[in-house]
């Protein structure tokens, strides 16, 4: 977060002591509240889905809470991957085929190269991180449109999949261990949960308690004000772009394991999901401003809402419809309170 608003908000935080107290409580509870909304729809959604008929003898069983939690686990992982270059205000459009690139390599290299799955994890994910730095390297040092520039990436990288693979299914000689990883439960919740929330903490510090977060904040917010204070805006959001990508070559790791097979995807069927948590995102916690607590609040959102849905007995188009309504509700909710917010 930049000087300039971390002034703001310091003023604004030192105004109530001077306003009435009546003044000062309704100003408290409506912030209270636009922060925890989200929250707030999450619990009354579960709660209807819990005590609907066709649905409340599964919805809250401990076997659908694990495959809803697993699941979930990489379109979570890709949420928090997006946002990285979305808090610097740059779209990223690749992580979803750079996801997918990365469950395709990680599966040849053991199948077609007989490496080692550590091995294997490690070249994907460093082929993912250094498309990321291509990325960066092209909208920081080119001056390319991001937008323009990562769907590009995703398109080709489409391509390259469709190569590699043949537009055939990988099973063979993918490690037993790493599916093993992405099936078995720990208390009742599956291993890659623990990851994503490993991967969640991680960011969480990053984006909130160092320079280099606060950084990312502050170019978000107004890049012309952060290079003014010394922010050297291209390379952190270079590096933002790299993040991005190495931890969609993580996704796409998790996903072989909880798959267990490497198809020909593009990725979008976990880009858009992923998108529309990251928006959703915006909408809680720090209303306004991508955060690592709102997206994974937005995942659980989306998630428990198809999941209710399906066993309500919807049909299949409901959980592309809702993800793309709840896309489009979520970027036009995150950019108003990114001008309410900037406003006040």
């Amino acid at each position: 977060m930049s000087e300039q608003q971390t002034t703001t908000e310091v003023a604004v935080d030192e105004q109530p002591a001077a306003a009435p107290a009546g003044r000062a409580s309704h100003r408290s509870w409506r912030t209270l509240a636009e922060n925890n909304a989200l929250l707030g729809l999450l619990i009354l959604i579960g709660a209807f889905f819990a005590l609907l008929p066709k649905s409340r003898d599964v919805f809250l069983s401990p076997e659908n809470v694990a495959v809803l939690l697993g699941n979930q686990a990489t379109v979570a992982l890709l949420a928090l991957a997006a946002i990285i270059p979305l808090i610097s205000g740059y779209f990223d459009f690749s992580v979803g085929a750079n996801a997918a690139l990365s469950t395709v390599i990680t599966a040849g290299m053991m199948s077609f190269h007989h490496l080692n799955a550590m091995v294997a994890i490690l070249i994907a994910v460093t082929i993912s991180s250094l498309i990321g730095l291509v990325n960066g390297i092209l909208v920081t040092r080119f001056g390319l449109n991001a937008f323009v520039t990562t769907l590009g990436m995703a398109t080709l990288l489409g391509g390259v999949i469709q190569w590699y693979t043949g537009g055939q299914t990988i099973l063979k000689d993918i490690s037993v261990k790493l599916i093993n990883f992405g099936s078995i439960n720990i208390a009742g919740i599956p291993q890659v949960v623990y990851v994503v929330l490993v991967v969640a903490a991680i960011l969480w510090y990053v984006l909130t308690h160092t320079p280099f977060g606060r950084s990312l904040y502050a170019i978000g917010a107004n890049p012309r004000a952060a290079r003014l204070v010394g922010v050297r805006s291209d390379r952190y959001v270079a590096i933002s772009f790299v993040m991005a990508g190495a931890i969609a070559g993580l996704t796409g790791v998790i996903q072989l394991a909880r798959v267990g097979s490497a198809t020909a995807d593009s990725g979008n069927t976990l880009l858009f999901p992923a998108l529309a948590a990251a928006f959703l995102g915006a909408t809680a916690v720090r209303p306004g401003f991508f955060n690592v607590v709102g997206t994974l609040i937005g995942v659980l959102f989306v998630s428990v809402a198809v999941s209710g849905l399906t066993l309500a007995g919807a049909d299949a188009w409901v959980s592309p419809v809702f993800n793309g309504a709840a896309l489009l509700v979520a970027v036009g909710l995150s950019s108003w309170l990114g001008r309410h917010r900037n406003a006040t």
